[in-house]
């Protein structure tokens, strides 16, 4: 009965060990398999932060290029409108000074 028994249990573990070896290789190629996917997943993360970061710059450098030509337009349209300004002026003071001469001469009679 102990011969029955010892003999029992030593098949047992026998067939452990060798289930145990195989699912060990099995987990070491699981383990490299995640541990290199996890390197690919950085790497890929690693590049689109780089990419996002040149993008951000493009679209910076794009703002100021746009902003500048705002304010060169603002300047220039600010320019004209203070000669227009100065030129209707200088007619509203040319057509006061006319109006005036002929008030002159309507009150002198004419000389």
């Amino acid at each position: 009965m102990k011969k029955l028994l010892l003999s029992t249990a030593l098949l047992l573990v026998l067939g452990l060990s060798f289930t145990s070896c195989r699912d060990t290789k099995k987990s070491e190629d699981a383990v490299e398999n995640a541990v290199e996917a996890t390197e690919e997943a950085a790497e890929a993360a690693g590049d689109a932060v780089e990419e996002a970061a040149e993008a951000a710059g493009d679209a910076v450098e794009g703002a100021v290029d746009a902003a500048g030509e705002a304010v060169d337009k603002a300047v220039d349209a600010a320019g004209e409108a203070a000669d227009k300004a100065v030129d209707a002026a200088a007619d509203a003071v040319d057509d006061a000074a006319d109006a005036a001469k002929d008030k002159l001469k309507e009150a002198t009679g004419g000389n």
